[in-house]
């Protein structure tokens, strides 16, 4: 049998098994809101074990998985490598290993990617739409140079008000935005005023996190976050609007605080912390074969630098625009990718209170501006992901009181 041959076979069975739920499990997909972590049904684990290219030896296996890896460079045809970590154990091992975080690949495959950091030479282009009457915004990966075309949905958020706060909660399942829910991966917390916000994560971003505390790790609704690794409040950057109480002109001046990213990650050779797998939920977790499994099953697998409690964060501020006589307004260079005059147009670049560490202070390191009515670009690098970008950009959808 050609080698050719064998990768059509174990292509229409992948297929068949990717049908039947690893695709939404492992990969973000395109032309579909669902990635989020349903159950596995005792009929997948069945046809995961059954499957008759378990057996394939090593080196064969590898060198297959390798060609299918290199051959798919570009969406959306990743589908078939992230049906491929669907397949077994073995596989699923070795697409871990293949497929780079997107800082070395500027690829977003499967959904951890989404908590990893962007790629250090060019930002990632994405797109958020906005849904007035439902109070939801998605993030979308655009896949062509165009503002506005179909992109490949990530993440998506709700807005629920509160007496004394509004909260931003963000998932992996546009249709299913509770905090009780498996997708369910952090939140974005604002105070009365909406001048300040806290960007939450439900796991710990770096080594030695410490969760808020929290009422909602039991039940919620009628569902319940795994009780072996509950979804938790982690701190991961503080969003601060400056106070405009006499009215004075110009546009909103906002701070940040990494609270999960050090300095030293903007240094050449710094790195930030990185998430390289989901916890198991509570379905997952009596499962024989769980898809996102690991050696340990009491917390998430994390890769930080070392003394990460002891370094200075990062901040970020934003990018104090130019005002334009003739056209009498505040401009930003937003590289054509910004077509609408938005008091929610913002451009983040380190601050100068970074120090000697944070000395590329014009790279844009997040931007964020309106194409039309309900549509808004999002373009963010390293060392940000496309979580913490996501949930500072919300901060700026928020009315507020004081700062207009």
């Amino acid at each position: 049998m050609s080698f050719r041959s064998i990768i059509h076979d174990m292509r229409e069975e992948i297929g068949s098994i990717s049908r039947k739920g690893s695709e939404v499990r492992h990969g973000v997909r395109s032309r579909s809101h669902r990635v989020g972590h349903d159950g596995p049904r005792p009929i997948q684990i069945d046809a995961m074990k059954q499957s008759c290219w378990i057996n394939l030896p090593p080196e064969l296996l590898r060198d297959v998985l390798v060609r299918i890896e290199e051959s798919e460079s570009a969406w959306p045809e990743r589908k078939d490598v992230v049906a491929c970590a669907g397949v077994c154990r073995s596989w699923r091992e070795i697409m871990k290993e293949l497929v780079k975080i997107p800082e070395f690949s500027q690829k977003l495959t499967f959904p951890i990617s989404l908590k990893q950091p962007a790629p250090r030479e060019s930002p990632l282009q994405c797109f958020i739409k906005r849904n007035r009457a439902s109070q939801t915004y998605c993030l979308y990966l655009g896949l062509t140079q165009a503002l506005m075309d179909n992109g490949k949905f990530l993440l998506a958020a709700r807005r629920c008000r509160r007496a004394t706060c509004t909260d931003y909660l963000i998932s992996l399942d546009a249709d299913d935005m509770s905090k009780g829910s498996n997708s369910y991966i952090g939140k974005l917390r604002s105070n009365f005023l909406g001048t300040k916000f806290t960007v939450y994560d439900s796991q710990p971003p770096h080594c030695g996190a410490v969760a808020s505390k929290s009422h909602f790790n039991r039940l919620v609704g009628s569902k319940q976050v795994s009780p072996r690794i509950p979804a938790g409040n982690y701190s991961v950057a503080h969003i601060a609007y400056e106070l405009n109480v006499l009215g004075s002109r110009g546009p909103r001046r906002m701070n940040c605080v990494m609270d999960s990213i050090p300095i030293s990650a903007m240094e050449p050779g710094g790195a930030a912390p990185i998430q390289t797998e989901f916890p198991l939920n509570c379905m997952e977790s009596f499962s024989p074969a769980p898809l996102f499994g690991s050696k340990s099953t009491s917390a998430p697998s994390l890769s930080c630098p070392v003394n990460f409690q002891k370094e200075r964060k990062l901040i970020l501020k934003n990018k104090s625009p130019r005002w334009h006589e003739q056209l009498q307004c505040w401009c930003l260079n937003f590289r054509g990718r910004v077509t609408v005059a938005s008091v929610k147009n913002f451009q983040l670049v380190a601050s100068e209170e970074n120090g000697p560490s944070g000395q590329d202070y014009d790279r844009v390191i997040l931007q964020f501006g309106k194409v039309g009515k309900d549509l808004f670009t999002m373009d963010y690098g390293y060392p940000l992901s496309a979580f913490q970008a996501f949930a500072i950009c919300l901060s700026s959808f928020d009315t507020k009181i004081a700062c207009e």
